[in-house]
């Protein structure tokens, strides 16, 4: 089948991302740094229970697996075909909430000006990086 033949996005109807699937060296100290980090909160645990453990805040969940015993790390960085990072969005007042709520647990950020939205980037135990944005900021002067 030729790229032309291919449908198009058009055809597919999507809601939005349900989840994304991390890998995590210790589920249930990931569950935990998620739930008091971010407060998101376990879904699904009566019927999976660990495997995948799930955290997640209105329709958005990360699904977080162990790693096999044993496999070795493929690393971090821009040179990994991996996810980047993960973003949340937020309003203005949440954007100002979680940094302060990240600064009183000793949890370090970047800030960054996107000029369509402001994002804060920081990690997980795990390394994976993590970004809360919002895109209520205030008008440019032209």
């Amino acid at each position: 089948m030729g790229e032309s033949e291919l449908p198009t996005a058009r055809m597919i109807k999507l809601d939005g991302i349900d989840h994304v699937a991390l890998r995590v060296r210790d589920v249930a100290a990931s569950v935990a740094w998620y739930e008091r980090v971010l407060g998101l909160v376990r879904i699904h645990e009566s019927v999976w229970g660990d495997f995948p453990a799930m955290v997640g805040i209105g329709s958005t969940a990360l699904a977080l697996f162990p790693v096999p015993a044993g496999e070795v790390d493929p690393g971090q960085g821009t040179h990994v075909l991996t996810i980047r990072h993960i973003a949340f969005r937020a309003s203005a007042q949440a954007f100002l909430d979680a940094q302060r709520h990240l600064e009183k647990l000793g949890i370090s950020f970047v800030q960054e000006d996107h000029q369509i939205a402001h994002s804060i980037y920081f990690r997980d135990p795990n390394g994976h990086e993590l970004e809360i944005t919002t895109y209520e900021i205030a008008p440019r002067e032209g």
